[in-house]
């Protein structure tokens, strides 16, 4: 991942689903496209895109995605299918797996980690501004 930009969702050209903040959204969620989550959801997900789960951000199910960046908080699992990034603030309880995975110092994960390819677990310094 050297030398690559870690937020590999931004610039992408179609328009995401967004779940904002204070909105609840209860029941499972399949979806072709990416999905920016800053509310909470109750229920599984079948992403085909992209997983942008803010700090503000709360999913209480298992997720399968495309590829994701996770800043808020997940109680059930999820499963990348690509790059996987954590950020300090994101608190994990269930299993973790991805092709590539950056963790921040400061991220919680409650469950086992597991990379699906050779590549190694990246540990990085959250630089960017945001909650402490």
């Amino acid at each position: 991942m050297s030398g690559q930009k870690r937020r590999f969702l931004e610039g992408g050209s179609a328009t995401p689903t967004f779940i904002g903040a204070g909105s609840v959204f209860v029941g499972n969620i399949r979806s072709a496209g990416d999905i920016v989550v800053c509310g909470e959801v109750y229920g599984d997900g079948d992403l085909k895109g992209a997983l942008n789960l803010s700090v503000t951000g709360v999913w209480h199910g298992f997720i399968r995605a495309r590829q994701a960046i996770v800043a808020g908080k997940i109680a059930g699992g999820l499963s990348v299918e690509g790059e996987l990034e954590i950020g300090r603030n994101a608190v994990i309880h269930g299993k973790v797996s991805a092709r590539t995975i950056a963790i921040a110092k400061g991220a919680i994960v409650d469950g086992d980690i597991e990379v699906t390819s050779d590549s190694p677990l990246l540990e990085f310094e959250e630089k960017r501004g945001g909650h402490p």
